[in-house]
């Protein structure tokens, strides 16, 4: 009598992968299809397997079955060789090119005699024959596992019913580009420290949008109702609607932000969404959120019709909607009713929300449409982060307070237009003062925008004005407590004002709020957990990065933080390559930095002879300054020159 199979249980994640028109390949060409078929697998796949602990359970003629203990490990299997062998194609002419699709799972499967049987194995070989040629579907399973964990973003596929399974397959896309929408990278109105090249700044911004969904792992939002607005859909069909779209969506989020009573994701983990059909209960699960706002514009004739609706993302119940039908200048109008009505039902209806916040809410309005088109155009000249296109963005910008001189929001952004230019070194002193003249303006403007008081804040910091810059970043902060972009600059200055517990906490919520925040942002985040002490998330905020992003800042912290944590021989090594690329750095010369408070001194005293930096400053490094800050070990002049640590 034959014994019954030996048979486990396991959670593990599936991968299914096979190759793209094998058939016809073999027709053409079987030996040469056969050859680079092997090569293919010998020099790309499978030391990308066995580098990420894979086990290939199967290898069929045209494809392959692995297994991973992570699910982890499986997504970046398979976007590491895909890319490979992209890599490889392009290279090759058509005929000789190879590739393949594959679909990733994460379920419970039984283990029989070295083999794997089961629903999470049926559901991986269905998403591979789903996935794109060169492309990644993952299940839903594994998507919600991989929440903060990935180089990759993942686009929602919609969900569908597959064969052998009963119930529908949520499906998402890995975007292998490691492209993203975001909104404008705001680096030229990082701390100086951030950066002070074009160079660096391109870089860094082309750099971002893979690495910005590398994120830390969100923790849930707190007890407050918390609410995401998804992108509004636009019927116009031409650019002008789209951007018309797009800033209604963004002035939602910015009016939801400045209700104290509820918490609001950011657009930048919305964006993900726009044009894509979405399902209200994931949006939710992704974005730790309990409601989700959704709705579309169309612009004809004069007219906008909108249209916007509340759901439950528990239940996918709705718990509101509303259509408006009005002239095209009353869009602004529209938009502050929906946040306020949005406001009310999460507040418990009329009356519960505070007067405060819903006097807060209400920026001052743009007066003219054709301003506010003209505001739009120029933030996004902004976020190309190119000289050329700043000049246009000024060029725009100008001409929106020409035709709307009260739309305080275009004085925001000719700030950071100006304070672009003086980065890529135009003028420096002259765009420092229209920086300054035009952050001014804004608050004068509409003292209710919060970001005109962040602006001016900035403009005050960069004059050494640091009590006034403090008073202002806090007024935004009153007007805005859920906004997660004046939290990212404000991260940035706590330390600067002694303070840097409260940076390290600011943080900690922008990552609940926008989990898939840019990785420009980890250069106000690494520094505002540095100087907290929180060492071991600095180096996770900064490897997130490559070397090619790292300014002197970011290198000294990085070293700092890594010999702090005892990580001794890191530490060295990054001094080293600290000392190679920026030879000047001294802990006396970064203790010098214009407008470093105690707390931030202390914290480089204390760490960077940990790893090694030389401790005294030439002469001539300090002849500049009028008081320069010295240690005592400097002072009898012990010079201690750059050197090795």
């Amino acid at each position: 009598m034959m014994g019954t199979p030996a048979l486990d249980r396991k959670l593990l994640a599936i991968l299914a992968a096979d190759m793209v028109g094998y058939s016809k390949a073999m027709e053409a060409d079987e030996a040469g299809t056969i050859r680079r078929l092997k090569a293919i697998r010998a020099e790309l796949i499978n030391p990308t397997i066995s580098e990420r602990h894979g086990t290939i359970i199967k290898l069929m003629g045209d494809g392959a079955l692995v297994a991973f203990d992570s699910v982890v490990d499986a997504v970046v299997c398979a976007a590491v060789f895909q890319n490979a062998v992209a890599a490889r194609n392009a290279a090759l002419p058509e005929p000789e090119r190879i590739m393949f699709r594959v679909g990733i799972n994460l379920g419970d499967v039984a283990l029989v005699d070295g083999d794997v049987y089961g629903d999470g194995v049926n559901v991986a070989a269905r998403l591979e024959h789903l996935a794109e040629p060169g492309g990644v579907v993952v299940s839903g399973t594994a998507y919600d596992h991989l929440q903060g964990k990935l180089d990759w973003p993942l686009d929602f596929a919609g969900e569908r019913q597959v064969k052998n399974i009963s119930r529908p397959v949520r499906m998402y896309r890995l975007r292998l580009d490691g492209k993203r929408a975001r909104r404008r990278p705001l680096l030229a109105m990082m701390p100086r420290w951030v950066g002070t090249t074009a160079a660096a700044i391109v870089v860094l911004a082309l750099a971002g949008g893979g690495a910005a969904w590398w994120f830390l792992q969100p923790e849930p939002l707190s007890g407050k109702p918390s609410v995401a607005v998804l992108p509004f859909e636009d019927y116009g069909g031409d650019e002008a609607s789209g951007r018309l779209a797009d800033g209604l969506t963004e002035d939602v989020i910015t009016d939801l932000a400045r209700f104290p009573e509820f918490e609001v994701v950011a657009r930048n983990s919305t964006e993900v969404y726009k044009g894509k059909p979405v399902d209200a209960r994931q949006v939710a699960t992704a974005l730790h959120v309990g409601f989700v706002l959704e709705g579309s514009i169309q612009r004809q004739s004069g007219r906008v019709r909108i249209t916007a609706q509340l759901i439950d993302a528990k239940t996918g119940r709705h718990l509101w909607s509303e259509n408006w039908d009005r002239p095209a200048e009353d869009v602004f109008a529209v938009q502050t009713e929906i946040a306020e009505q949005v406001a009310n039902r999460l507040g418990g209806g009329v009356g519960l929300i505070q007067e405060a916040g819903r006097a807060a809410a209400k920026r001052k309005r743009p007066e003219n449409l054709n301003a506010y088109d003209y505001y739009l155009l120029g933030s996004e000249k902004i976020e190309k982060i190119t000289k050329a296109d700043d000049e246009e963005a000024i060029a725009f910008l100008n001409r929106a307070v020409e035709l709307d001189p009260g739309l305080a929001r275009a004085w925001v952004e000719l700030y950071h237009a100006h304070d672009l230019m003086r980065v890529f070194g135009v003028d420096p002193e002259g765009n420092r003062k229209a920086g300054a003249d035009v952050a001014e303006r804004a608050v004068r403007l509409d003292p209710r925008d919060a970001e005109a008081h962040v602006v001016f804040a900035m403009s005050l910091a960069s004059r050494g004005d640091m009590g006034r810059a403090k008073s202002e970043f806090d007024t935004a902060l009153r007007l805005a407590p859920g906004s997660s972009e004046i939290l990212t600059f404000y991260s940035g200055y706590a330390a600067r004002f002694n303070d840097p517990e409260r940076g390290a906490q600011m943080v900690d919520k922008v990552m609940r709020l926008d989990p898939n925040y840019p990785m420009w942002a980890s250069n106000f985040f690494a520094p505002a957990y540095f100087m907290a002490g929180r060492y071991e998330d600095a180096v996770t905020m900064l490897e997130r990065m490559t070397a090619n992003n790292y300014q002197r800042w970011t290198w000294v912290i990085r070293s700092s933080s890594l010999a702090a944590l005892g990580r001794t021989d890191e530490a060295h090594a990054s001094a080293l390559e600290t000392l190679k690329q920026h030879p000047d750095v001294t802990v006396e010369s970064m203790i010098n930095e214009p407008g470093l408070s105690t707390v931030e001194r202390n914290r480089f005293i204390e760490t960077m002879p940990l790893a090694g930096f030389p401790v005294c400053a030439k002469p001539e490094a300090l002849a500049n300054l009028a008081t320069p800050v010295r240690l005592p070990e400097c002072e009898a002049g012990k010079v201690e020159p750059p050197g090795q640590p």
